[in-house]
């Protein structure tokens, strides 16, 4: 009979958060007041973006990640669009390329000069008409260079390709039209071969985008999902949702069975948003409660139990978005 310890070593048993100082904030800056369920803001090596609130149409800022402090109320917008910007995304390949997707039913790819910005951006460098109705989500392909997957209340997902010298496209490359309701969440694997999508028809998907097929389709009676991610190559999906009880929930999966879940835990009975974001080299995924100051934060292993709960960060004021 061999025995085995209860516990477990963690190389991460004792990460735990700080706010940062005030001089190194950024101060002043006016958050949208939209109340769609999305990140509202980006951040890459260079830059911070942020979906700002502005009268008639809509705007972020792009703010140099060292420009902290407080933010001058005159400084420039990155605006062009005639409706909420709902979504923003950086180029994974370029820093200094974000696309942005918003109620107009368009999305705009925008260059962001490497110095401060002196006045607004109104001019984006494509724009992409295919959409019927608002564009509520944007992702870039992972590995692919200028591919980019926009997700609109039609309830279809265009491909675009940017790599065409047109300003304005409006034939996307691929149309996947396997939805019947709004895609909530869109998330790749590691090398982009996947696409994890969670809809509002309570179903999980896993799509391959080439071929446009459903690989796997789970729903789950008792786990109403919102936000659906991949874990690396892990070959296991995240979700975040709620219970049949309305306590928030989060729930992991076998990217090659979406039956039944592997792991299902009930967080609280809070009524925000989950966001999840995972850290593939640290193997750390931090879920992110809109709307109340909860960050908890795991470690997740290949055996199980899978996800291991090291500490949660907590502040008095509320969450709006993630980065």
């Amino acid at each position: 009979m061999s025995w085995h310890p209860q516990y477990r070593s963690s190389k991460f048993r004792h990460v735990y958060g700080k706010a940062a100082s005030k001089d190194k904030c950024y101060d002043c800056v006016p958050i949208t007041r939209n109340v769609h369920d999305n990140h509202f803001c980006a951040v890459n090596p260079s830059f911070i973006a942020v979906v700002t609130e502005c009268a008639g149409g809509g705007a972020f800022l792009v703010i140099p990640i060292k420009q902290t402090g407080k933010l001058d109320p005159h400084y420039p917008k990155v605006c062009g669009h005639k409706g909420n910007v709902l979504d923003i995304k950086w180029n994974p390949f370029n820093d200094f390329v974000i696309a942005s997707c918003s109620e107009d039913a368009t999305v705009k790819i925008w260059d962001i000069p490497n110095q401060l910005l002196k006045r607004n951006i109104t001019t984006p460098k494509k724009e992409l008409l295919g959409h019927a109705r608002r564009v509520g989500l944007i992702e870039w392909h992972p590995t692919a260079d200028n591919i980019l997957f926009s997700s609109g209340y039609d309830y279809k997902i265009m491909i675009w390709n940017l790599d065409v010298k047109d300003t304005i496209l409006s034939k996307p490359v691929k149309i996947l039209d396997t939805h019947k309701d709004v895609v909530l969440s869109m998330s790749f694997n590691t090398d982009g071969s996947l696409l994890a999508t969670a809809c509002r028809d309570r179903k999980i998907r896993v799509i391959d985008p080439r071929a446009g097929t459903v690989l796997q389709e789970g729903s789950y009676k008792s786990h109403r999902v919102n936000k659906v991610l991949f874990l690396g190559n892990m070959k296991k999906l995240f979700s975040t949702g709620t219970s049949c009880w309305n306590n928030r929930q989060i729930a992991l999966w076998d990217q090659n069975d979406l039956s039944v879940p592997l792991l299902e835990e009930d967080l609280d009975g809070s009524s925000g948003l989950l966001f999840p974001i995972y850290d593939s080299d640290t193997h750390m995924l931090y879920v992110v409660g809109k709307g109340d100051g909860n960050i908890r934060y795991y470690e997740i292993s290949p055996e199980k139990p899978y996800l291991n709960y090291l500490m949660e960060y907590r502040s008095h004021s509320p969450q709006k978005g993630i980065g």
